[in-house]
């Protein structure tokens, strides 16, 4: 028995076994990040031999001491960029091949190499030199920013270049720009010299993230799943809730919550879980595309579940200058609602199509899941632990992966090959590709931000137009009664939505963690300038950004679960956005009531518990008013209701909260009465 193909006598006969090599062939087809070059003989052997070697090289390191910073993110980009250029093809390919891979490519490889390499060389004399960059200086810098955006275009697609494009020639160009925008402009040679040779551009905090922080825990998700943990997860969900209405569905969620503590990936998460609930959905009586879209919403969670969470959560904790265990304590609450969310309008929907649970024969034993699965969770539980300690986190996921290894060897009911460990070592530096690439592309904006204090212009304009937008409305804000609202307020609620736009448009184009990186440097000054905290400006940014994954019309982890489930794309995407509405409301939730993130200056438990208990039950009704089903049908009239309601009762407003639970009520009253007059089924 392999990691790949994992056995255990408690594992329900109701839901396929896990394939983690079906899963990876799915989340090929579906994920352009990983949409890989074919390679054969040699070549196939000495770039998995590269990437083992990258893999090795993190884990090494965080074990045993990270290089001097700039000679660690020179190594690793200088690895991760090479590598795109031999991995990641284009379209049209001409010329000589050596080995499948045309020359041009492994020129463009070595070129980008020896630009990575020379900064540490030359390291020591650039103290002399920022500013008044030399020949050989210019040339490195220019091939090095070149062959970044051919790099990320490959991974990624052309949106986040060009995103980048416009970002340099605002830097270059800002001189013939008029108002608020407009800045002196930069030379080439001084654009050069900041971006290039500074830690302020491509090698500074986003690469640093992704080569101290990101790759490990990404590794580590590729160990833990590989060893059997994945199973573990999707076994004890059934356990907990098969057996209730719409169960696969339930599962879903709830494995999908479990499977993010070790995967950052919305595609990946959908692909591997996605595999064994959707056809299961499928069987008991949802509809393709409402099966697809469960899987979606709930594995989108993943980014926002510690305490892997996804790269952003890495950079956030660089760019606030905070403990990695601040930012896990402070994610805990909004991801629970995410999924408290989407578990309520599954179980609605069940209710409402009298759907039934998984059959007591097909639900996991407690005894042998257990004793089967519980050593696979002892890395995940060092890790935390390591992290709850006051460790570093690359220390903590080198423990974490170090009891992948020695669990996934000596456990004998999952028990894993040396082969495994090579694929599982493969396979987590192929995932760090297309993220590397994306961090040192996103430098050159932040770079871009630094050099010429675009961020604060930004700012100003988000802020100015919704304080102006705002001012149309100052007689209606004025006539509502004390405690319901106020300009200031009304500002800060339009700058959010301006905000929340923004992001889920740009989401649509480019990774979250690059959008994050882009949007932390241009927009969460907007919304700190408003009173809102660091802390919840960042995550608010952070939720939106994820929330694209759900968004027509790109929706990529819709579009996975849409594969899977032969349904179409776009109905799917609606769905899951339906299904995921709890993570569009809750980000204001915390932006005006930043208790509920806990680490807080002025967290107290009355508030806390007030706050969250209120939108606990304000995304109920909202789910309930989606689904248009509680004790029985609804009209669409009793729908509009709820869900007006809902959204005033998710408001930290006590006021607001208490409107709409009194509105509420008698929707809910009334439809248990209808409920209780209908006739009881023979």
């Amino acid at each position: 028995m392999t990691a790949s193909d994992p056995r255990g006598t408690g594992a329900a006969p109701g839901l396929a076994k896990l394939d983690l090599d079906a899963a990876a062939e799915l989340e090929k087809k579906y994920d352009s990040e990983i949409n890989f070059r074919p390679l054969h003989g040699p070549v196939a052997v000495f770039v998995s031999g590269l990437l083992v070697a990258l893999s090795a090289f993190h884990y090494y390191t965080a074990g045993f001491g990270i290089l001097t910073e700039h000679w660690h993110k020179s190594i690793h980009l200088a690895a991760v960029l090479g590598l795109i250029f031999i991995m990641f093809p284009t379209k049209r390919e001409f010329g000589p091949r050596l080995g499948g891979v045309p020359v041009t490519d492994w020129a463009m490889a070595i070129a980008i190499a020896g630009a990575c390499f020379y900064l540490p060389i030359v390291f020591d004399e650039l103290t002399f030199r920022i500013g008044m960059p030399n020949s050989w200086d210019l040339v490195m810098g220019t091939v090095m920013v070149a062959l970044v955006l051919e790099a990320t275009r490959r991974a990624m697609g052309w949106v986040l270049p060009a995103i980048v494009i416009v970002f340099i020639l605002y830097g270059l160009l800002g001189n013939n720009l008029s108002g608020v925008l407009a800045h002196p402009g930069s030379s080439w040679e001084a654009f050069l010299s900041h971006v290039y040779l500074t830690q302020e551009g491509i090698f500074g905090i986003p690469v640093k993230v992704v080569a101290t922080f990101v790759f490990h825990f990404v590794l580590f998700g590729v160990l833990a799943t590989r060893m059997g943990l994945g199973q573990f997860f999707i076994d004890i969900a059934a356990m907990i809730a098969g057996r209730y209405p719409g169960g696969p569905a339930k599962v879903a969620v709830v494995s999908s919550a479990m499977f993010g503590t070790i995967s950052g990936s919305s595609i990946a998460n959908t692909v591997t879980t996605g595999s064994l609930t959707i056809p299961a959905m499928k069987r008991i009586g949802y509809k393709p595309h409402f099966a697809g879209a469960v899987e979606a919403a709930a594995s989108a969670g993943g980014q926002i579940t510690p305490p892997i969470m996804g790269a952003a959560a890495f950079v956030m904790i660089e760019f606030l200058n905070i403990p990695l265990t601040t930012l896990l304590i402070a994610a805990a609450v909004p991801a629970f609602m995410h999924f408290w969310g989407v578990f309520v309008q599954v179980h609605f929907e069940a209710k409402r199509l009298g759907l039934r649970g998984m059959p007591e024969n097909e639900i996991p034993r407690l005894w042998p899941t257990i004793r089967d699965g519980w050593p696979t969770v002892i890395p995940l539980v060092l890790l935390v632990y390591v992290i709850i300690d006051g460790y570093t986190p690359y220390l903590a996921a080198f423990v974490g992966i170090s009891a992948c290894i020695v669990v996934g060897f000596l456990n004998p009911r999952n028990r894993m090959t040396l082969k495994d460990l090579w694929d599982a070592f493969d396979m987590g530096a192929r995932y760090a590709l297309a993220v590397g690439a994306a961090a040192a592309a996103v430098g050159i904006v932040v770079g871009v931000v630094t050099l010429t204090g675009a961020g604060f212009r930004i700012s100003f304009i988000v802020t100015q137009a919704a304080a102006q937008t705002a001012e149309m409305f100052r007689p209606v804000v004025e006539a509502l009664p004390a405690g319901m609202g106020s300009m200031q307020g009304l500002t800060l609620f339009l700058t959010l939505v301006f905000i929340a736009l923004v992001c889920i448009a740009m989401g649509c184009g480019i990774p979250t963690t690059a959008l994050y990186i882009v949007l932390a440097a241009i927009a969460a000054p907007a919304v700190q300038q408003l009173g809102v905290p660091p802390l919840a400006a960042h995550l608010f940014i952070l939720y939106y950004g994820i929330l694209a994954d759900l968004t027509p019309p790109v929706c990529v982890a819709a579009y996975a679960a849409a594969g899977i489930a032969g349904s179409n794309p776009f109905r799917t995407g609606l769905t899951a956005f339906r299904l995921g509405m709890a993570k569009a409301t809750v980000p204001f939730v915390f932006a005006y009531a930043p208790v509920m993130l806990i680490m807080v200056d002025d967290f107290t438990i009355g508030a806390f518990l007030f706050t969250t208990l209120t939108c606990a039950l304000g995304v109920l009704c909202l789910g309930i008013g989606m689904t248009g089903y509680c004790f029985t049908h609804m009209g669409i009239v009793s729908q509009v209701v709820l869900v007006f309601s809902s959204l005033l009762m998710i408001s930290p407003s006590v006021i607001m909260t208490a409107v709409g639970a009194a509105i509420a009520a008698p929707v809910l009253g009334a439809n248990w009465l209808r409920a209780r007059a209908l006739p009881v089924p023979a």
